[in-house]
């Protein structure tokens, strides 16, 4: 440590401040110690005053260890009063029996009365519950010694009442002992439904016995808020109590009294949600409780003389819709209104979703007719289909989302509208057993409608909902177009034209009109393969007229407008299916690329497609390898070279003209040319002439290249000479690998990665400075 003072000074400097620092301690503590006394001859001294810490501060404060006495010593009292009444019992007579019970429950109970005078909360309440629980065994000594015969159900319930009372009053009496009163709400929650269990009622009556404990409890709950859990608790058990009744009545008759239960239910929970603004899980509770109440009592006949569980829950829905009003009723609490709209809501979905799983597997029926193409089967009716009352589930959920969305003013609803309509309007005919030509017209109405909508829909989200069910629709129509060929030319058709006049419609979103065209551009080339199979063509001639449809994208190029993208995009999938499709036929397969490149030689015709010309010249020389290939050419230098050469000389010279040219406008397809036919012939040749001499070629264009800074002859050359070398080396590589034990190459590549990982920053530099350097080449 450096300072501008010598030591002898700077130590002088610190004893004085130290000095200093001593005395003013000593002032301070002295100040302290008379403002205290001053305090205590005025009254208590403030909390938090006391002696000066001194040392490290204790683990636990003082409070919470006495605590944790406290409740050890009540815990071992307790042990200790149960010990005594359960094992020394019976070795005392009646009278000191009583005596001693009695004499330590009224020490217990009176002891907190001085406890609390004399400030020691904590203990009180300590033993205060010893006290509480001594009232307990005081029951059962009573109930064990003086009324042995009794009922044990209904004994219980009346000790529980009066426990309940006692602890009550002694609560009220002593305010500061928290204990009690909980205690008290509690013990009441036993004396009803164990006076139940004495009576051998049956389920029903043990609800209403809890339901009317529960009101009870809610009432309490207004003054002590502890009552507030017991009553959740016993309602929720009386109410699902009053479901399984419900749904096992066997008539409507029987149905009645679940259901006054349920309803009894239902108008505690409103109650409660009515007094109490953050109770509107109450009123949801109430609300779903109605719905179910109302919904048993018709359920018993449905299932009788239908047989159809749908319409069940057509039932409930129904019975729910109302409950969605609600969220208008403003004379209602917020609470109610909050809890009764949810109820709706939860019960729509779960109608929604029930009656919408026979949508899925009714879509999914379809994909059988991908077995067999055109086989014209007849469709098979589903076990699984709801029928009528699903298809009206899903569309009276439909409309009540759609008025929620209105009324809300938020998407979502909306959302959830537009997909419960689609699913309910394009399953209806399946599910009403119409005619297959009947079924494809009303799916392709529905499909149609759903993609009007998505054009013209002002709501973003529901747009978007209408797209996407527009296509899952598209999707399945087309499918099962399949079964006949008539159908397909027919669905598909159509479809593609809807699509095409989609993709023309201006007003509509950008994204809409482009997911338009793509999918006109995929019906058109399904239409072309279609009628290509139907001629009996070779699968390889179906390609030809496949390519009609880029060509007529390159066609049409400047007049597509905003969709233009789009279209180009899909034609070019078109064309790369074309070429897949004449694989199977060397001969075709050149044919079909030399065409190709003709389409993307005349679209690149176009100043904002000079880019397609590099494909263009990629597919006639692709044609002209596969061409090459196919008549049996083992030197295919003999035909590049002669390309080759000229090329050099033409990018020669325009490198001597303009000197700013890139050297991949040059040589690049020079040399593409030749080094990549040499190198796939090099890559099947057994001898080692032809991998000598191109990885010479190579290596002097990577050498030319690095000299004369042209980036193209030395990556090719670059690129060429690594590929000849691994394959001409792999073989000796793969020996060596194998007479090495099996654990030195995982350990060769870990020390790799490690010496890889430590010198990861240096090597990213390189890295970054080699990009530099091969950007800067010309």
């Amino acid at each position: 440590m450096n300072t501008p003072l010598p030591p002898a000074e700077e130590l002088a400097l610190i004893d004085r401040e130290l000095a200093q620092l001593d005395a003013r301690r000593v002032h301070l503590l002295a100040r302290r110690d008379w403002l205290l006394r001053i305090l205590r001859q005025s009254g208590p001294a403030p909390a938090g005053w006391g002696p000066v810490p001194a040392g490290p501060p204790k683990e636990t404060s003082a409070p919470s260890a006495q605590n944790v006495l406290l409740t050890l010593g009540a815990v071992l009292l307790a042990v200790a009063a149960l010990a005594f009444t359960l094992v020394s019992w019976g070795s005392m007579g009646i009278a000191g029996r009583s005596a001693v019970l009695a004499a330590v429950t009224a020490a217990a109970l009176l002891a907190p009365v001085a406890l609390l005078r004399r400030g020691l909360g904590s203990t009180a309440e300590s033993v205060a519950a010893v006290g509480l629980l001594l009232t307990v065994l005081d029951a059962y000594a009573l109930y064990a010694v003086g009324m042995p015969d009794a009922n044990g159900f209904g004994y219980a319930a009346g000790a529980a009442a009066v426990l309940a009372a006692v602890w009550a009053g002694y609560g009220s009496a002593l305010r500061k002992l928290r204990l009690p009163l909980p205690a008290a709400v509690l013990a009441a929650q036993f004396p009803l439904p164990l006076a139940a269990l004495a009576a051998q009622a049956g389920p029903l009556e043990l609800g209403w016995a809890l339901l009317a404990t529960a009101a009870l409890d809610a009432a309490l709950a207004l003054r002590v808020r502890a009552a507030a859990a017991p009553a959740a608790a016993l309602t929720a058990v009386a109410l699902l109590i009053g479901v399984a009744e419900s749904w096992s009545a066997g008539s409507a008759g029987q149905a009645l009294a679940p259901a006054a239960l349920l309803l009894a239910g239902a108008a505690l929970g409103i109650a409660a949600a009515w007094r109490e603004p953050r109770a509107w899980v109450a009123a949801l509770v109430g609300g779903l409780a109605a719905v179910v109440s109302l919904g048993g009592l018709a359920r018993p006949g449905l299932t009788d003389s239908v047989g159809d569980g749908a319409w069940v829950v057509l039932v409930h829905l129904l019975v729910a819709l109302p409950l969605l009003t609600a969220v208008r009723v403003c004379v209602l609490p917020a609470a109610v209104r909050r809890g009764l709209a949810r109820a709706g809501v939860a019960v729509t979905a779960l109608a929604a979703l029930s009656a919408g799983a026979a949508v899925v597997p009714t879509l999914l029926a379809r994909l059988r007719v991908l077995e067999e193409v055109w086989a014209v089967t007849a469709p098979t009716p589903t076990a699984y289909a709801p029928g009528a009352a699903g298809v009206l589930v899903l569309l009276t959920a439909a409309g009540a989302a759609w008025w929620l969305s209105r009324v809300l003013a938020r998407p979502e609803p909306g959302v959830v509208a537009v997909v419960l309509a689609w699913a309910g309007l394009f399953t209806a005919p399946v599910l009403l057993g119409f005619p297959a030509a009947a079924v494809f017209a009303a799916q392709l109405a529905v499909t149609g409608a759903a993609g009007a909508l998505a054009l013209r829909s002002p709501v973003r989200g529901a747009g978007i909902a209408a797209a996407v069910c527009a296509l899952v629709g598209a999707a399945n129509v087309s499918v099962g177009a399949l079964d006949g060929r008539a159908a397909t030319f027919a669905v598909w058709g159509l479809l593609g034209a809807a699509c095409a006049v989609g993709a023309a419609y201006g007003p509509a979103p950008r994204r809409v009109r482009a997911g338009a065209a793509v999918c006109a551009v995929g019906y058109a080339t399904g239409v072309l393969v279609a009628a290509a199979a139907v001629t009996d063509l070779a699968v390889v001639w179906w390609a030809l007229p496949v390519l009609a449809v880029p060509a007529l994208a390159a066609a049409l190029g400047p007049r597509l407008g905003a969709v233009r993208v789009p279209v180009e995009s899909a034609a070019a999938v078109a064309g790369a299916l074309a070429v897949a499709l004449s694989a199977g036929r060397t001969g075709t397969l050149a044919l079909v690329l030399a065409l190709a490149g003709v389409v993307c030689a005349g679209a690149a015709v176009r100043p904002e497609r000079r880019a397609v010309g590099w494909a263009a010249g990629a597919l006639f020389v692709a044609a002209t390898w596969v061409r090459l290939a196919d008549a049996g050419v083992t030197t295919p230098e003999a035909y590049t070279l002669p390309v080759t050469v000229p090329a050099l000389v033409v990018g020669f010279l325009r490198r001597r003209r303009d000197a700013g040219a890139s050297s991949w406008t040059a040589y690049g397809p020079g040399l593409a040319a030749t080094l990549l036919p040499s190198l796939l012939a090099a890559l099947d040749d057994q001898d080692w002439v032809r991998p000598l001499l191109l990885g010479l070629a190579a290596l002097t264009l990577t050498l030319i290249g690095a000299w004369r800074r042209l980036q193209a002859p030395l990556l090719l050359g670059g690129a060429v000479l690594a590929v000849v070398a691994v394959h001409e080396l792999a073989p000796y590589v793969v020996q060596v690998a194998g007479a090495l034990p099996r654990w030195v190459p995982p350990a060769l590549a870990g020390l790799l990665l490690l010496a890889v990982g430590a010198t990861y920053e240096k090597r990213l530099r390189d890295a970054r400075r080699l990009r530099d350097a091969i950007g800067r080449l010309r």
